[in-house]
Protein backbone atom coordinates (compact mmCIF):
# COMPACT_ATOMS: atom_id res chain seq x y z
CA UNK A 1 0.00 0.00 0.00
CA UNK A 2 1.45 3.42 -0.90
CA UNK A 3 2.75 5.22 2.13
CA UNK A 4 2.49 2.15 4.32
CA UNK A 5 5.46 0.75 6.19
CA UNK A 6 6.17 -2.96 6.18
CA UNK A 7 4.49 -4.88 8.93
CA UNK A 8 4.77 -8.50 9.96
CA UNK A 9 3.37 -10.94 12.49
CA UNK A 10 4.86 -13.27 15.05
CA UNK A 11 3.37 -16.19 16.94
CA UNK A 12 4.71 -16.87 20.41
CA UNK A 13 4.06 -20.50 21.17
CA UNK A 14 3.36 -20.49 24.86
CA UNK A 15 1.54 -23.81 25.16
CA UNK A 16 3.98 -26.68 25.50
CA UNK A 17 1.94 -29.81 26.18
CA UNK A 18 4.12 -32.49 27.76
CA UNK A 19 2.03 -35.45 28.87
CA UNK A 20 4.21 -38.13 30.39
CA UNK A 21 1.92 -41.11 30.60
CA UNK A 22 2.68 -44.23 32.60
CA UNK A 23 6.37 -43.51 32.92
CA UNK A 24 6.94 -45.38 36.15
CA UNK A 25 4.85 -48.34 37.26
CA UNK A 26 6.09 -49.88 40.50
CA UNK A 27 4.84 -52.87 42.43
CA UNK A 28 3.48 -52.02 45.86
CA UNK A 29 0.79 -49.58 46.90
CA UNK A 30 1.32 -46.99 49.61
CA UNK A 31 1.89 -43.58 48.06
CA UNK A 32 -0.32 -40.85 49.50
CA UNK A 33 -0.89 -37.33 48.13
CA UNK A 34 1.02 -35.62 50.91
CA UNK A 35 4.06 -37.77 50.18
CA UNK A 36 3.88 -36.68 46.54
CA UNK A 37 3.52 -32.98 47.34
CA UNK A 38 6.39 -33.10 49.79
CA UNK A 39 8.66 -34.96 47.39
CA UNK A 40 7.76 -32.64 44.51
CA UNK A 41 8.42 -29.50 46.57
CA UNK A 42 11.72 -30.89 47.84
CA UNK A 43 12.98 -31.71 44.35
CA UNK A 44 11.80 -28.33 43.05
CA UNK A 45 13.86 -26.56 45.70
CA UNK A 46 16.95 -28.78 45.55
CA UNK A 47 17.03 -29.47 41.81
CA UNK A 48 17.36 -32.84 40.10
CA UNK A 49 18.76 -34.61 37.06
CA UNK A 50 21.08 -31.73 36.21
CA UNK A 51 18.41 -29.04 36.60
CA UNK A 52 19.02 -26.40 39.28
CA UNK A 53 16.38 -25.89 41.92
CA UNK A 54 13.97 -22.95 41.97
CA UNK A 55 12.36 -21.10 44.86
CA UNK A 56 9.06 -20.39 43.11
CA UNK A 57 6.42 -22.08 45.28
CA UNK A 58 4.50 -25.14 44.14
CA UNK A 59 0.84 -24.77 45.12
CA UNK A 60 -1.73 -27.50 45.57
CA UNK A 61 -4.62 -26.73 43.22
CA UNK A 62 -8.11 -28.11 43.79
CA UNK A 63 -9.10 -27.80 40.13
CA UNK A 64 -6.03 -29.76 39.05
CA UNK A 65 -6.90 -32.39 41.67
CA UNK A 66 -10.16 -32.80 39.77
CA UNK A 67 -8.25 -33.04 36.50
CA UNK A 68 -6.13 -35.82 38.01
CA UNK A 69 -9.33 -37.72 38.85
CA UNK A 70 -10.55 -37.43 35.25
CA UNK A 71 -7.15 -38.50 33.96
CA UNK A 72 -7.28 -41.58 36.20
CA UNK A 73 -10.63 -42.50 34.60
CA UNK A 74 -9.23 -42.70 31.10
CA UNK A 75 -9.31 -39.17 29.74
CA UNK A 76 -6.15 -37.89 28.09
CA UNK A 77 -4.12 -35.49 30.19
CA UNK A 78 -4.96 -32.57 27.91
CA UNK A 79 -8.70 -33.30 27.91
CA UNK A 80 -8.76 -33.93 31.66
CA UNK A 81 -7.25 -30.50 32.32
CA UNK A 82 -9.57 -28.80 29.84
CA UNK A 83 -12.69 -30.46 31.25
CA UNK A 84 -11.71 -29.55 34.80
CA UNK A 85 -11.86 -25.85 33.93
CA UNK A 86 -8.20 -25.21 34.69
CA UNK A 87 -6.74 -22.81 32.10
CA UNK A 88 -3.15 -23.74 31.38
CA UNK A 89 -0.17 -22.54 29.42
CA UNK A 90 1.71 -25.82 29.76
CA UNK A 91 1.42 -29.04 31.70
CA UNK A 92 3.12 -32.33 32.49
CA UNK A 93 1.89 -35.44 34.21
CA UNK A 94 3.02 -38.69 35.79
CA UNK A 95 1.04 -41.83 36.67
CA UNK A 96 2.68 -44.42 38.89
CA UNK A 97 2.05 -47.05 41.52
CA UNK A 98 4.52 -47.69 44.30
CA UNK A 99 5.90 -46.75 47.67
CA UNK A 100 6.70 -43.32 48.99
CA UNK A 101 10.39 -44.22 48.82
CA UNK A 102 10.14 -44.99 45.11
CA UNK A 103 8.13 -41.84 44.39
CA UNK A 104 11.02 -39.43 44.69
CA UNK A 105 13.10 -41.37 42.17
CA UNK A 106 10.20 -41.53 39.71
CA UNK A 107 9.60 -37.79 40.00
CA UNK A 108 13.29 -37.03 39.58
CA UNK A 109 13.61 -39.26 36.53
CA UNK A 110 10.41 -38.29 34.73
CA UNK A 111 9.23 -34.86 35.88
CA UNK A 112 12.41 -33.02 36.82
CA UNK A 113 12.30 -30.49 33.97
CA UNK A 114 8.72 -29.56 34.82
CA UNK A 115 9.37 -29.48 38.57
CA UNK A 116 12.25 -27.04 38.14
CA UNK A 117 10.39 -24.78 35.69
CA UNK A 118 9.48 -21.60 37.63
CA UNK A 119 6.34 -21.19 35.52
CA UNK A 120 4.95 -24.55 36.69
CA UNK A 121 3.42 -23.28 39.92
CA UNK A 122 0.42 -25.60 40.41
CA UNK A 123 0.16 -29.28 41.29
CA UNK A 124 -2.84 -31.59 41.30
CA UNK A 125 -2.88 -35.11 42.71
CA UNK A 126 -5.29 -38.03 42.85
CA UNK A 127 -4.46 -41.23 44.74
CA UNK A 128 -6.33 -44.52 44.38
CA UNK A 129 -5.71 -48.17 45.10
CA UNK A 130 -4.06 -48.72 41.74
CA UNK A 131 -1.78 -45.71 41.77
CA UNK A 132 -1.31 -41.99 41.95
CA UNK A 133 -1.79 -39.39 39.22
CA UNK A 134 0.27 -36.17 39.43
CA UNK A 135 -0.23 -33.11 37.24
CA UNK A 136 2.02 -30.04 37.12
CA UNK A 137 0.82 -26.96 35.27
CA UNK A 138 1.53 -23.34 34.52
CA UNK A 139 -1.65 -21.26 34.71
CA UNK A 140 -2.80 -18.95 31.94
CA UNK A 141 -2.34 -15.52 33.51
CA UNK A 142 -3.34 -12.88 30.97
CA UNK A 143 -3.89 -9.32 32.27
CA UNK A 144 -7.45 -8.38 33.13
CA UNK A 145 -9.53 -5.98 31.08
CA UNK A 146 -9.39 -3.57 34.02
CA UNK A 147 -5.60 -3.42 33.63
CA UNK A 148 -5.77 -2.26 29.99
CA UNK A 149 -4.64 1.30 30.70
CA UNK A 150 -1.67 0.24 32.80
CA UNK A 151 -0.71 -2.38 30.17
CA UNK A 152 -0.79 0.26 27.43
CA UNK A 153 1.33 2.61 29.53
CA UNK A 154 3.89 -0.10 30.25
CA UNK A 155 4.24 -1.05 26.60
CA UNK A 156 4.65 2.60 25.63
CA UNK A 157 7.38 2.97 28.26
CA UNK A 158 9.18 -0.18 27.13
CA UNK A 159 8.98 0.73 23.45
CA UNK A 160 10.22 4.27 24.02
CA UNK A 161 13.07 2.94 26.15
CA UNK A 162 14.03 0.69 23.22
CA UNK A 163 13.82 3.59 20.76
CA UNK A 164 16.14 5.68 22.94
CA UNK A 165 19.14 3.59 21.87
CA UNK A 166 20.47 2.47 18.50
CA UNK A 167 19.62 -1.17 17.93
CA UNK A 168 20.41 -4.04 15.59
CA UNK A 169 17.20 -5.42 14.08
CA UNK A 170 18.30 -8.51 12.22
CA UNK A 171 20.78 -7.28 9.63
CA UNK A 172 19.59 -3.68 9.87
CA UNK A 173 21.25 -1.18 12.19
CA UNK A 174 18.54 1.18 13.40
CA UNK A 175 19.44 4.56 14.90
CA UNK A 176 17.89 5.87 18.09
CA UNK A 177 14.48 7.44 17.50
CA UNK A 178 12.36 10.04 19.32
CA UNK A 179 9.73 8.70 21.73
CA UNK A 180 6.31 7.82 20.40
CA UNK A 181 3.18 9.61 21.58
CA UNK A 182 0.08 7.63 22.51
CA UNK A 183 -2.89 8.17 20.18
CA UNK A 184 -6.44 7.28 21.20
CA UNK A 185 -7.60 6.57 17.61
CA UNK A 186 -4.63 4.23 17.20
CA UNK A 187 -5.52 2.56 20.51
CA UNK A 188 -9.05 2.03 19.17
CA UNK A 189 -7.76 0.54 15.91
CA UNK A 190 -5.42 -1.79 17.83
CA UNK A 191 -8.20 -2.95 20.15
CA UNK A 192 -10.59 -3.56 17.26
CA UNK A 193 -8.08 -5.84 15.56
CA UNK A 194 -7.14 -7.69 18.76
CA UNK A 195 -10.82 -8.33 19.48
CA UNK A 196 -11.43 -9.44 15.89
CA UNK A 197 -8.58 -11.95 15.98
CA UNK A 198 -9.81 -13.39 19.27
CA UNK A 199 -13.44 -13.57 18.13
CA UNK A 200 -12.73 -15.20 14.78
CA UNK A 201 -9.73 -17.31 15.82
CA UNK A 202 -7.09 -16.13 13.36
CA UNK A 203 -3.70 -14.44 13.49
CA UNK A 204 -3.09 -12.13 10.56
CA UNK A 205 -2.73 -8.46 9.74
CA UNK A 206 -5.67 -8.78 7.36
CA UNK A 207 -8.94 -8.65 9.30
CA UNK A 208 -11.65 -11.27 8.85
CA UNK A 209 -13.49 -8.67 6.76
CA UNK A 210 -10.45 -8.13 4.54
CA UNK A 211 -9.41 -4.87 6.19
CA UNK A 212 -5.77 -3.75 6.25
CA UNK A 213 -4.05 -1.92 9.13
CA UNK A 214 -4.27 1.32 7.16
CA UNK A 215 -8.01 0.88 6.63
CA UNK A 216 -8.63 0.15 10.30
CA UNK A 217 -6.63 3.20 11.35
CA UNK A 218 -8.57 5.36 8.88
CA UNK A 219 -11.87 3.95 10.19
CA UNK A 220 -10.82 5.02 13.69
CA UNK A 221 -10.53 8.60 12.45
CA UNK A 222 -6.76 8.84 12.04
CA UNK A 223 -5.43 10.50 8.87
CA UNK A 224 -2.04 8.95 8.27
CA UNK A 225 0.88 9.45 5.96
CA UNK A 226 2.66 6.26 7.06
CA UNK A 227 1.43 3.30 9.07
CA UNK A 228 2.72 0.01 10.45
CA UNK A 229 1.51 -2.75 12.74
CA UNK A 230 2.94 -5.38 15.07
CA UNK A 231 0.87 -8.30 16.31
CA UNK A 232 1.60 -11.14 18.72
CA UNK A 233 -0.19 -14.15 20.15
CA UNK A 234 0.83 -15.86 23.37
CA UNK A 235 2.74 -13.47 25.67
CA UNK A 236 0.94 -12.76 28.92
CA UNK A 237 2.82 -9.64 30.04
CA UNK A 238 3.73 -6.38 28.29
CA UNK A 239 7.42 -7.11 28.79
CA UNK A 240 7.16 -10.50 27.09
CA UNK A 241 5.28 -8.96 24.16
CA UNK A 242 7.83 -6.18 23.64
CA UNK A 243 10.80 -8.51 24.09
CA UNK A 244 9.34 -10.82 21.48
CA UNK A 245 8.87 -7.98 19.03
CA UNK A 246 12.40 -6.70 19.60
CA UNK A 247 13.76 -10.19 18.92
CA UNK A 248 12.04 -10.30 15.53
CA UNK A 249 13.73 -8.19 12.82
CA UNK A 250 10.54 -6.92 11.18
CA UNK A 251 8.81 -6.05 14.43
CA UNK A 252 11.99 -4.49 15.76
CA UNK A 253 12.27 -2.29 12.67
CA UNK A 254 8.72 -1.05 13.19
CA UNK A 255 9.51 -0.16 16.81
CA UNK A 256 12.70 1.67 15.81
CA UNK A 257 11.40 3.42 12.67
CA UNK A 258 12.14 7.15 13.06
CA UNK A 259 9.29 7.98 10.69
CA UNK A 260 6.66 6.88 13.19
CA UNK A 261 5.50 9.53 15.65
CA UNK A 262 2.46 7.99 17.36
CA UNK A 263 1.36 4.58 18.53
CA UNK A 264 -1.65 2.69 19.84
CA UNK A 265 -1.59 -0.53 21.84
CA UNK A 266 -4.21 -3.08 22.88
CA UNK A 267 -4.71 -6.72 23.82
CA UNK A 268 -7.68 -9.04 24.08
CA UNK A 269 -7.73 -12.33 25.98
CA UNK A 270 -10.26 -15.12 26.32
CA UNK A 271 -11.89 -15.25 29.75
CA UNK A 272 -13.16 -18.82 29.50
CA UNK A 273 -12.45 -21.93 27.49
CA UNK A 274 -9.20 -22.30 25.59
CA UNK A 275 -6.59 -19.73 26.69
CA UNK A 276 -5.85 -17.20 23.96
CA UNK A 277 -4.42 -13.69 23.97
CA UNK A 278 -3.66 -11.33 21.10
CA UNK A 279 -1.60 -8.14 21.12
CA UNK A 280 -1.63 -5.33 18.56
CA UNK A 281 0.56 -2.24 18.30
CA UNK A 282 -0.19 0.36 15.63
CA UNK A 283 2.45 2.83 14.43
CA UNK A 284 1.70 5.95 12.42
CA UNK A 285 2.53 9.52 11.56
CA UNK A 286 -0.32 11.93 10.83
CA UNK A 287 -0.73 14.00 7.68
Amino acid sequence: MPGAAAHCGLVFSARLMAALLGLAVLQAAGVVPQDAIGAARSLRLQGCDGHPGVRAPLRSNVTLNGAAVQWSRGASLKMAIAHSGYREDQSAGLHLSGTAQALRGALSQNLCAALTDPAMTDIGIFEHDDGIWIILAAPFAAPSDAAANSVTSEILQLVNAARAQARQCGRSTMPAAPPLRLSEPLNQAALAHAQDMLRYHYFEHTGHDGSSPAQRITAAGYRYRIVGENIASGPETPREAVQGWLSSPGHCQNIMDVRFEETGVAFDASRSGEPNIYWVQEFAAAR
